[in-house]
């Protein structure tokens, strides 16, 4: 690939090289040779010489005649080297000098000199030595110069003499000189002075301007002088805007015109105005200027007969070159002044003394707010001017408005609303002004806003939104608070028009407001609209929670207010209200209570501080706890008189402890009162083995008590002899403690070492009820015991008592305790509602359990009782098998070994399974339709209708994406009752349903009894698919996955579905059937049945045909060897194709399936089992809930077969069929493809050529002259046109496109009689519809002005046209133009034709048809459409994010698949079962296995296709993360809100101001100067539109810019490919006229870039390497190529129009700007074909359309979008056969000479009558009077009159 600074290098080498040799060659041009002269009679002088070797431009003649002559020189064509001197005298000697011209340069002179012979004229040479004569006579061409006799105007009239002349860059430097030299010859000829004739000139281009004044030079040297230094000023073509700026300009008193001198204008100009040019020029002649036009070259004869004044043999000239305008100087100065003469004598004849008067009837109207129009009749006279004098009547400066006599009315704008104003008309006359007209008006008040919301509203902002208002310059809210306070600042706020919703923040909580808005208009502000609201109260905390509750503390936390909070304040009460104590906090959400006082209930309440204040209060209670007792009281140290206890402090604030003990069983109590700090004490003075309870109370700060615990000990017994030598100790247990308390159950544990004890006895008896003791003995070894069955929250009193080896008892101690409540579960809770289930959740007891019962059941319907147990360990249970949207009671109770606990209760409903929102539509006697607001998740659907009189029934299933369902072959005046079942996945919700009654039958007129048929052994048609016209494939998944028995299940869906049509064959639907696997085979075609009971024979018999599944192959054989012409496929027909298939495609679908929808195609898919629904949205057509159906298996197919059937019929009806428009399928009609329109058929079509269109990706045809396509109507419109449609057309107009009015479209009756179409005048620009109503009546509809007027100005425009019942509504570019009634349409007969372009006046026996560019053009069957579109064409106003790709886009992939397409709609069925967890995606697996053998062949057929590694359907997306599918997780809580943003600061409000006066509208600035010329350059890329200025005051309206719309963007690609072939052509063309491309002269050469047709596009290059291709399509008609090698060099074509010269831009495309205003078309139009080119480079064979072998791998390509497959290749050959160059410009020349050798009858057509009258064609009579400006051909070359060589002129009635 050449780098960037290769290809910099080869653009620019050519460039400088040929400045290179322009530098060697100054100064060397070549001279003439051979100079000869020829007497050829007494008074005539032939000169002649040879052409130099060289190039140059011109010679430069100069010669003198001596004696008494003066130096002549005149400059001549470099094709003519002969001058013929008509005013020769035999006497004189005749010097001359011929010299070449090249730019600025000149050769040396070719000199010689013809001596004086005496008068002789033998017809010999006469020359000098060296100088021979060849010619025997003078050709035609020679250039005449005449010395002498010139014209001069002798009369004693005088004019003023205004010449405008053309100084556009296509005139060219060389000749404007020439036409310096003529208007010096047009000067020479009056007599010019101050009091004489006076003579002003203005040149023009692009812009008018006045290079001097008809009173500017008093002498005519002066003028001459002025003439000699006439500047060249180039730019475009306006003619008719200076033809304006002429009569508004120079025929002005203050311009030097005078009263009552002959007013002459004299137009001189060299090609086509690029504006209309027919009323300025009528303006001139209505006031009294007569008007000459002058043509040269490549002038339009019919502009210049439109200028001129009558008759147009004396007023229009033509000349075929520059070089000869001097020829026309006599004819012209005599013809002028003649003119004056006549006009002098009619102005004294008609000079009457000038009447004087006021103007009459003052009348006012179209009163706004801010103008009205005032009208009046003319006033008596010549009323120069009317002066409109007006003033408010109260106060106010007086105003004026001036307009031209002419004038009858004026519009005085920028007025005060509701304010009278008082006006006075004067009419102004050359030398008095006459008495005023007086009157009075007052304006309208200002347009007010209507409504006024106030909404989305909080505690301190609103948001106020109002309608806009028209024409506003802004909106001013104020607002208030409604207080009693006379304070109060109202605030203001002004937005620009634009806004409509504005917030108010900073306002006052809870108070009410008042908005006022009001509609600026400037400083004007119009009637109030007012609203009031309240704003909310500032927002509390909520959730307020008590946690960590002791005795003297309290934990508190709340949720947090979501924004604007500074902190909070705290208050909290003791409940008896004495002590009251608060704090204020942060931002924070908790806060520690300390200091309570216990068993104490408080009152806590928090407030939100905002800076606007504090909130209300958020309250709550709560009782602290009582004061804890000591901890762990305990004994130790036990003697015979004493013992310890020891304790720990249970707080923190106790100061005392009271501690007792007494006998358990009785007597003295002693107390003793301890420090706060102390923790133990020991007893003394006890009695020995006596059981002792000491008790312990805890005193705190606040003087309150805790609750006494105690314990009991036994001292020890004294020491007893046992025997004289032995005594033993008995002793007390220690530390007996009671843990591990149960519902049943308790432990007992203690401790003792002596090693005299045997066992222990336990024994214990509860404290309450039956007290009846039990007891257990344990080991002496073992310290512990465990009592139960205890009785639940029961105080029992446990004793230990040691047992020694001697039997006794030690002594007993004893201790209390109790067992735990049968505790219920806490915190019950609901979670993960879904449409049949839901989870209930709860927190375990503090008791430990055995389980839990869940028992529910339905509140509120019928329903099972319900009750499952779980384990002690399971805390969540998820119930199942609910009904959907059902309330159910719940209820959990724990469970015990010894009982049950109470239930806790919790009420949860489930989701409702069914839709919303469900009505009846399009009821009819016999059919009823249902629609309903879809649920989101929802599978299926289940629709069924039931007759509640007879119980008919009918049921279908639908997709979850169904939103409407229609049922036939009801019974009239029925009652039905519809109901819907909504299924997702296994599970169904209950039914909806809705009741509605059919319509009565009509009554039916009597007929005969039928007469008695055999049952029909056809299936009947159904009533939706009797209209049904198409061609329908199917296409059917044959591969193995399928089976002998679904296969066969397939066949008897296909027999059924097809037996639903009505006529089958060529005059109704076509079927064809193709079955695939790892290919494709064509059951039968569509051409191959012709009825009904063939079609089905033919399905039964379709045989299995196995193997792989590759569905993309399948579908693109579908598309090449089905829908073919040569299969049966019909144009203009829909094509419906439906696909059936159970797995995934194991290629690329998508590819040639959005092909086949972009050609399109109405695609239908149909999947079962394995199916992939992504795959099968991008398979069809859009919407998919009508192209795509979705069943669990083939046993199902049922369910859809009729929703399909109707679909598929729907589509294809003849009426409206279903056609792809903006990527969705729409009933309507492709008239492109019906007229043959399209790249594979327009090449058959004569005189239709291809040309890029609107973007270089969009095809565009060209209609040429006389091309008349048509089609029959029978074939575009079997069934006639629908009652409402719209007409969609994108077509340009050309520069050749003729001023009569046409008929872009039209259909015609049998008899030629125009029924329905659409009408384009290209004259008086309008739009017109006509067709015949409902009684057969014609009517028309013409649509005219600003908008319409866009059409006509040479670029591509949308048009939409809808018609309806009532009105016809035209839409330009989408824009609105206008909407007019009109009456029901009648239908149309279908035995004519359809035509495109026709001429309204064609004559003779062959019809004309006009040229224009038509790109698109639909008729689509909805009034809605041309709201719709978004005109993506226009480049003005494409919008990519809201447009489809271009056609032929190209993406920088280097994959051939497109972008992900739209989220599809929700998936199929869900994973089916037996298939196994979902795994990851890995790689692919493994083949199936292999099938069993089969009875032939070496192996059997490949084994089942494996499953799709995912059967969740959906669209495609990124890979699924692995694992099974789990369920539904449960609802997380809701999260606390967020803190929202800061509000933005308010600025100061300013204090209002008063209103100021009105200013005065502003001038309008004058337009920007023409930018420099530069040299003629190949088209580059169209810069990007401006950016659209800020709207102006209302002005007049202005003239057509110079910039036209905005053009194709062009791909750098286009860019380099331009640029390498225009280099070419500048070598080899224009390699030795150096200085003509230096100098910027446009040179007449053999070849002109400028008419050098675009280069062919540049070859895509390689992309990255691909797998190996199936066969490609026949590709579609090439692009012509290249010239071929054999071509010789051509003569340079004409010069086509001017253009703007301008240097090639250069860089990449710009950003879109903004949409501006229509421009004019582009100052070039297309010139006419050229002869054969030079050489090109050798063009490569043309290749057929069969597939072609895969190419090489090549290096990444490179991606330019535009140059993809554009068509910016020049416009296309026309194609072969044609006959006529339709492309080429009307040329007068031909024309006059050339009449075809037709004498044509000239007779009226019949059907002229039918439309509109404007439209019929005139009389002769009629045409010598100018009626309507419409004119026929020319039907003899006599018509024409020729006059000296290259100069015509005519008759007013001829149009060449």
């Amino acid at each position: 690939m050449l780098s960037a600074r290769q290809i910099t290098w080869s653009l620019w080498t050519p460039l400088v090289l040929l400045l290179l040799i322009s530098h060697l060659a100054q100064g060397q041009v070549p001279p003439p040779r051979r100079l000869r002269f020829k007497v050829l009679s007494p008074t005539k002088l032939l000169i002649s010489w040879k052409e130099p070797k060289g190039d140059f431009d011109s010679y430069l003649f100069l010669y003198n005649s001596t004696p008494g002559g003066q130096q002549r020189e005149i400059i001549i064509s470099k094709s003519d080297t002969k001058v013929l001197i008509t005013d020769y005298s035999p006497l004189k000697d005749y010097t001359v000098s011929v010299l070449s011209v090249s730019g600025g340069e000149q050769s040396r002179p070719l000199q010689g000199r013809h001596r004086a012979e005496g008068g002789e004229s033998d017809g010999e040479d006469k020359t000098q030595a060296e100088r021979l004569t060849e010619s025997a006579g003078p050709p035609e061409d020679d250039n005449e110069i005449s010395g002498v006799g010139q014209f001069v105007c002798h009369t004693e009239a005088i004019a003023d003499i205004v010449i405008l002349v053309d100084g556009s860059w296509s005139i060219g430097r060389l000749n404007f000189r020439l036409v310096r030299m003529f208007l010096e010859n047009l000067v020479d000829a009056f007599d010019v002075g101050i009091n004489k004739t006076r003579i002003g000139l203005a040149q023009y281009s692009g812009d008018p301007r006045i290079e001097w004044h008809l009173n500017a030079f008093s002498t005519k040297d002066a003028v001459i002088d002025a003439v000699k230094n006439l500047p060249y000023k180039g730019g475009n073509t306006l003619t008719g805007l200076a033809l304006t700026y002429i009569l508004e300009n120079c025929f002005k008193p203050e311009s030097g015109s005078r009263l009552g001198v002959p007013k002459i204008g004299i137009l001189v100009t060299d090609g086509k105005s690029q504006d209309d040019v027919i009323p300025p020029a009528e303006s001139l002649r209505n006031a009294g200027i007569e008007l000459f036009a002058i043509g040269v070259k490549n002038a339009d004869e019919n502009e210049l007969l439109s200028i001129a004044s009558e008759p147009d043999n004396t007023h229009v000239y033509n000349v075929a070159d520059f070089n000869i305008m001097s020829s026309i100087v006599e004819g012209l100065t005599k013809t002028v002044c003649e003119q004056v003469e006549q006009q002098e004598n009619d102005i004294k004849q008609n000079h009457l003394p000038e009447k004087t008067g006021a103007p009459l009837e003052l009348v006012t109207s179209e009163v706004t707010a801010r103008s009205f129009r005032v009208s009046w009749s003319h006033a008596p006279g010549n009323v120069e001017q009317y002066r409109v004098l007006y003033y408010p009547a109260s106060e106010g400066e007086p105003q004026e408005a001036v307009v031209d006599g002419s004038e009858t009315s004026a519009v005085l704008q920028h007025l005060h609303s509701l304010t009278e104003y008082q006006l006075a008309v004067f009419a102004v006359y050359a030398n008095e002004a006459s008495e005023a007209l007086r009157g009075s008006e007052i304006t309208l008040g200002l347009p007010a806003v209507t409504t006024l919301q106030l909404l989305d509203v909080t505690h301190s902002t609103m948001k106020a939104r109002w309608n806009s208002v028209e024409g506003v310059s802004g909106y001013m809210l104020l607002y208030a608070p409604l207080t009693d306070d006379g304070d109060v600042v109202e605030k203001e706020v002004k937005v620009p028009d634009t806004v409509t919703e504005l917030e108010l923040d900073g306002l006052t909580p809870r108070t009410e407001y008042t908005v006022t808005v009001y509609a600026m208009y400037g400083e004007e502000a119009s009637d109030p609209m007012t609203n009031q609201k309240s704003t909310l109260p500032l927002s509390p905390p909520t959730n307020l929670q008590f946690s960590d509750i002791t005795h003297n503390s309290a934990h508190i936390s709340w949720a947090p207010v979501p924004r604007g909070v500074k902190g909070y304040r705290i208050v909290w009460i003791k409940r008896d209200g004495l002590v009251r104590e608060e704090v204020e906090l942060g931002p924070d959400n908790s806060y520690d209570l300390s200091e309570l006082t216990s068993l104490m209930e408080y009152s806590v309440a928090i407030f939100a501080l905002y800076k606007e204040g504090q909130s209300e209060a958020l309250t709550d209670r709560f009782i602290t706890t009582p004061v804890p007792g000591p901890l762990d009281l305990r004994s130790s140290n036990v003697g015979t008189d004493s013992f310890q206890v020891s304790w720990d402090h249970s707080a923190n604030d106790i100061v005392l402890y009271r501690l007792s003990w007494a006998p358990f069983t009785g007597g003295d109590t002693k107390e003793v009162v301890l420090s706060g700090i102390d923790n133990r004490y020991t007893l003394t003075g006890l009695s020995p083995s006596t059981e002792y309870e000491a008790m312990l109370t805890a005193v705190f700060r606040d003087e309150s008590e805790s609750d006494t615990v105690s314990v009991i000990e036994s001292t020890l017994a004294e020491t007893t002899t046992i025997a004289t030598t032995t005594t033993a100790t008995r002793q007390a247990v220690r530390n007996l403690l009671l843990h591990d308390e149960t519902t049943q159950s308790m432990e007992a544990s203690w401790e003792l070492q002596d090693p005299h004890v045997e066992s222990y006895r336990v024994s214990y008896a509860g404290l309450r009820g039956n007290r009846r003791e039990e007891s257990v003995l344990v080991p002496g070894v073992q310290m512990r015991a465990v009592l139960q069955p205890l009785l639940p929250d029961t105080q029992y009193k446990v004793t230990v008592t040691p047992v020694y080896t001697d039997g006794q008892d030690g002594i007993s101690v004893s201790a209390l305790g109790f067992t735990l409540p049968l505790l219920s579960p806490r915190n019950l809770r609901v979670s993960e509602e879904w449409y049949d289930r839901f989870r209930v959740t709860w927190d375990p007891p503090e008791s430990p359990t055995v389980g839990y019962k869940i028992v529910y059941q339905p509140i509120n319907v019928p329903g099972p009782f319900s009750e499952t147990t779980v384990g002690d360990d399971v805390n969540s249970m998820l119930l199942l098998s609910l009904l959907s949207g059902t309330e159910y009671s719940v209820q959990v109770t724990a469970s015990y070994p010894t009982g049950q606990s109470e239930p806790l209760l919790v009420n949860a409903k489930t989701l409702f399974l069914g839709v919303s929102g469900m009505s009846t539509y399009q009821v009819r006697p016999n059919s009823l339709c249902v629609q309903w607001q879809p649920l989101l998740r929802a599978t299926l659907y289940r629709v069924s209708i039931q007759s509640t009189l007879n119980g008919q029934r009918q049921e279908v299933s639908l997709g979850g994406g169904a939103s409407r369902q229609c049922f036939y072959d009801l019974t009239p005046s029925s009652q039905y009752q519809i109901s819907i079942h909504t299924q997702l996945q296994q599970m169904e919700g209950p039914s909806v349903s809705i009741t509605d009654m059919t319509l009565p039958a009509p009554t039916q007129a009597p007929t005969e009894l039928p007469t008695t048929e055999p049952p029909p052994t056809i299936p009947p048609a159904k009533e939706v698919c009797r209209e049904a016209k198409a061609d329908l494939a199917f296409l059917v998944d044959g591969s193995w996955s399928i089976g002998d028995d679904n296969f066969m299940k397939i066949t008897r869906f296909l027999y059924s579905t097809m037996g639903s049509l009505d006529l089958i064959g060529p005059d109704g639907t076509q079927v064809a059937i193709a079955q695939f696997s790892d290919d494709a085979r064509t059951e039968f075609q569509l051409s191959s049945h012709g009825n009904k009971e063939a079609l089905l024979e033919a399905i039964q018999r379709i045989r299995y045909k196995g193997g792989n599944t590759k569905t993309g192959r399948a579908i693109k054989h579908v598309k090449e060897s089905i829908f073919t012409p040569e299969a049966g496929a019909r144009r203009g027909v829909p094509k419906v194709l439906v696909v059936l298939t159970d797995g995934r495609s194991q290629d690329d679908v998508n590819k040639v399936s959005k092909e086949m929808q972009m050609d399109g195609y109405i695609i239908f898919a149909i999947g079962f089992a394995d199916a992939d629904y992504g795959e099968l949205v991008n398979i069809a057509s859009k919407p998919s809930d009508r192209h795509v159906f979705f069943v669990d298996d083939l046993d199902a197919v049922k369910k859809i077969e009729e929703q399909l059937i109707t679909f598929v019929c729907e589509a294809a009806t003849a009426t409206c069929p279903s056609v792809l428009m903006s990527g969705n399928t729409m009933a309507g009609f492709h008239m492109m493809e019906k007229f043959g329109l399209v790249e594979k058929e327009y090449s058959t079509i004569a005189g239709v050529s291809l040309e890029p269109g609107s973007f270089n990706s969009f095809a565009c045809y060209r209609l040429h002259r006389d091309a008349l396509v048509s089609q029959p109507t029978k074939y575009l419109h079997p069934e006639g046109l629908p009652s409402d449609y719209t007409i969609s057309m994108m077509l340009r107009l050309l520069p050749e496109t003729p001023e009569e009015p046409f008929a872009l479209w039209e259909i015609l009756n049998k008899d030629d009689e125009p029924l329905v179409g659409l009408i384009l005048d290209n004259s008086a620009k309008t739009l017109t519809f006509f067709n015949h109503d409902y009684k057969g009546h014609f009517q028309t509809v013409t649509f005219e002005g600003t908008e319409i007027k866009k059409i006509f100005h040479g670029s591509f425009h949308k048009l939409h046209v809808t018609i309806s019942k009532t009105s016809v509504k035209v839409v330009l570019d989408c824009s609105a133009v206008g909407e007019k009634s009109v009456r029901a349409a009648g239908n149309i007969t279908t035995d004519g034709v359809e035509i495109l372009g026709r001429m309204i006046h064609s004559r003779g026996r062959r019809d004309h048809s006009a040229p224009f560019q038509l790109q698109m053009f639909d008729i689509i069957c909805s009034t809605s459409w041309a709201s719709r579109d978004k005109c993506c064409e226009l480049p003005a106003l494409r919008v990519e994010e809201q447009c489809p790709s271009m056609p032929h886009a190209c993406t920088c992939s280097q994959e051939s698949k497109g972008p992900p397409g739209p989220s599809g709609p929700p998936g199929g069925p869900g994973i089916r079962g037996a298939r196994g967890d979902r795994g990851e995606s890995g790689v692919t697996g493994p083949q199936g296995p292999v099938g069993e053998i089969g009875p032939s062949g070496p192996s059997g057929p490949p084994g089942p296709q494996g499953p799709s590694g995912l059967s969740i359907q959906g669209p495609p997306g990124a890979a699924g993360g692995k694992g099974e599918r789990g369920e539904i997780g449960p609802a997380g809580q809701m999260g606390l809100p967020g803190s929202s943003g800061s509000s933005g600061r308010d600025g100061p409000p300013g204090a209002r101001g008063l209103p100021g006066n009105s200013g005065p509208q502003g001038r309008q600035g004058p337009p920007g100067p023409v930018g420099a010329p530069g040299a003629p350059g190949a088209h580059g890329p169209v810069g990007s539109a401006g950016t659209q200025g800020d709207q102006g005051l209302p002005g007049p309206s202005g003239t057509k810019g110079d910039k036209g719309e905005r053009g194709d963007v062009q791909s750098q690609a286009a860019v380099r490919a331009i640029a390498r072939q225009v280099c070419e052509q500048l070598i080899q063309s224009h390699l030795s006229r150096y200085n003509s491309i230096l100098n910027q002269i446009p040179v007449q050469s053999a070849t002109s870039v400028r008419t050098v047709p675009g280069p062919p596009g540049e070859p895509g290059r390689r992309g990255s390497p691909g797998p190996q291709g199936e066969p490609g399509p026949a590709g579609r008609p090439g692009f012509p190529g290249a010239s071929g090698q054999n071509g010789r060099p051509g003569e340079r074509g004409l010069l086509g129009e001017k253009g703007e010269r301008g240097s090639p831009g250069i860089g990449s495309q710009g950003p879109r700007g903004q949409s501006g205003p229509p421009g004019l078309p582009g100052e070039g139009r297309t010139g006419s074909q050229g002869p054969p080119g030079r050489p090109g480079n050798p063009g490569t064979p043309g290749r057929s359309g069969n597939p072609g072998a895969p190419g090489a791998a090549g290096p990444p390509g490179y991606c330019d979008q535009n140059s993809c497959l554009g068509y910016n290749v020049g416009v296309q050959p026309l194609p072969h056969g044609a006959v006529q160059p339709y492309n080429q410009p009307h040329d007068p020349a031909a024309v006059a000479y050339d009449n075809g050798g037709e004498d044509e009858e000239e007779e009226e057509e019949p059907y002229y009558r039918g439309y509109p009258p404007q439209y019929y064609p005139q009389q002769p009579s009629q045409l010598a009077h100018g009626h309507n400006g419409y004119h026929s051909r020319p039907g003899h070359s006599e018509d024409r009159e020729v006059r000296s060589p290259g100069i015509g002129r005519f008759s007013r009635g001829v149009v060449v």
